[in-house]
């Protein structure tokens, strides 16, 4: 009897977002835990498991075989530099952080074409990745939070499109106003600048004279999206 693939939780939300029959890359692979799932459900057409090393693409192989999954194309390849338009309609990137996602992304302006479905999940500096999309032809479609051993992360779906944000929703997101975990998410955030403020303040010389108002700025947005969030949600905290 094989055993049975557990997707982590964030993992399991970016899965359930991929499309029945869908053409995927899962790129930066590396057990390739993700689409050997989704093989297994019988959910995709084809599959490339790409990663940047070769050691992360043997894990990938060696996942594939204890799994039973076939059918997975892996090659090594810069992020989207060895993918083709054609060869996926559905792109994952999970487990970078937000900056490196975006990096990715820009090297690959086709994935603003609007046929391309793109799942999201920055470990890190999810602003980053929120800011490069509503500035390079991309539209948050919708946002959803994970928990995973204590830690929120967030999970995105974006394709081309015109899609500018706040302040606020860079921080503090732009699609979980229905979330459960979103005041979570905000509070977190909140405390988190609130650190940062109090920081530049104790800091003689920051180099940085406006940035404490400028999070100052994004704090109060912040705050603003709590109560909304409050509101929406029958006013639980």
């Amino acid at each position: 009897m094989k055993k049975r693939l557990e997707l982590t939780p964030r993992l399991r939300l970016a899965a359930d977002w991929v499309p029945q029959g869908a053409a995927l890359a899962d790129i930066g692979t590396d057990h390739a835990y993700l689409p050997v799932w989704l093989l297994l459900q019988g959910r995709l057409r084809s599959c490339i498991a790409s990663d940047l090393r070769w050691e992360p693409l043997r894990r990938a192989r060696d996942t594939a075989s204890r799994y039973g999954a076939a059918g997975i194309q892996f090659r090594l390849c810069d992020g989207l530099g060895g993918i083709q338009p054609q060869e996926a309609d559905t792109i994952v990137i999970a487990g970078l952080g937000g900056e490196n996602i975006a990096e990715i992304l820009s090297k690959a302006p086709w994935t603003a074409d609007g046929g391309h479905r793109l799942l999201l999940q920055p470990m890190s500096r999810p602003e980053a990745l929120r800011s490069f999309l509503s500035k390079n032809g991309y539209a948050i479609r919708r946002e959803a939070l994970a928990l995973e051993r204590e830690t929120l992360y967030v999970v995105m779906e974006a394709s081309g499109g015109r899609g500018p944000l706040t302040l606020g929703q860079l921080y503090g997101g732009a699609k979980l106003l229905h979330d459960p975990l979103g005041n979570r998410y905000l509070i977190e955030t909140i405390l988190r600048l609130q650190n940062a403020v109090a920081g530049l303040g104790r800091s003689a010389s920051t180099g940085h004279p406006g940035r404490a108002d400028h999070l100052r700025e994004i704090l109060g947005e912040l705050l603003e999206m709590r109560e909304a969030w409050r509101n929406a949600n029958g006013g639980r905290n």
